[in-house]
């Protein structure tokens, strides 16, 4: 059943990196085989700036990736703090803290994943403080809120982690910033590890989601060995679990 699902997911995922490649609707040279760094990501990053979640949240957590690069120098800008995730979770301290009181550098620079590796402390997951808002990438989305990622599924993880440790609560806004055409009017593969998200926000216009699904935490019978053995948070806690 799963390896339909995503068989299904990765069918959607080629028809939206094609679309976009045909449209030049992105700034690298392809769209494919990633989150998207979509054409207008700057003018989404200030649709979402001008909600009322967004000018309640005090604590973000954000993804690496470049689409939502403007996102993250807009709430650092704002005195924001910011939890990044480290590329591929691949430390036992998977998130860098960007707290905008201390920075050695703009936020502009500092939002940046590269420049964040070398001037922001890296924390454990116990070092992170309760997350009113979670800004993701997607693939492609739909208006219920299903969303599909690049396949790797790190954003769920670090979801997962987050949920286990109480740091999301129904207060918790989940937005995902896209391009317009990454929005499908279809329904949308899905597991049960998949969290959906309550906000999309494009260059052109905002979609609220009713009820979209969120996780309890992990979902430890979806995960492969090799993919524990490469993030450390997940091999420790499955030594743990085996003791």
């Amino acid at each position: 059943m799963r390896a339909t699902i995503d068989q299904e997911k990765q069918q959607v995922r080629e028809r939206v990196w094609d679309l976009l490649d045909a449209s030049s609707a992105v700034l690298d040279t392809t769209a494919h085989g990633r989150i998207p760094n979509f054409k207008g990501s700057e003018t989404a990053a200030e649709r979402l700036a001008a909600l009322k979640p967004w000018h309640n949240a005090r604590v973000i957590k954000a993804v690496p990736d470049k689409a939502q690069l403007p996102v993250r120098a807009l709430a650092l800008a704002e005195g924001k703090t910011v939890f990044m995730a480290v590329p591929k979770l691949a430390d036992s301290r998977p998130f860098y803290l960007l707290d905008p009181a201390v920075l050695s550098v703009p936020p502009q620079e500092a939002a940046s994943s590269k420049i964040a590796a070398t001037v922001a402390p890296r924390v454990d997951v116990a070092d992170l403080q309760p997350v009113d808002m979670v800004v993701v990438g997607s693939v492609a989305v739909n208006r219920a809120g299903v969303r599909i990622g690049k396949g790797a599924g790190y954003s769920d993880l670090e979801f997962a982690f987050l949920m286990e440790a109480g740091l999301i609560s129904d207060r918790t806004v989940v937005v995902s910033t896209v391009h317009s055409l990454q929005v499908l009017d279809e329904d949308l593969p899905a597991t049960d590890h998949d969290f959906g998200v309550d906000l999309i926000v494009t260059p052109d216009e905002v979609i609220f989601c009713p009820s979209p699904h969120r996780p309890a935490g992990l979902v430890w019978e979806h995960l492969d060995a090799q993919k524990i053995a490469s993030i450390p948070v997940l091999a420790a806690r499955a030594s743990a679990k085996r003791r």
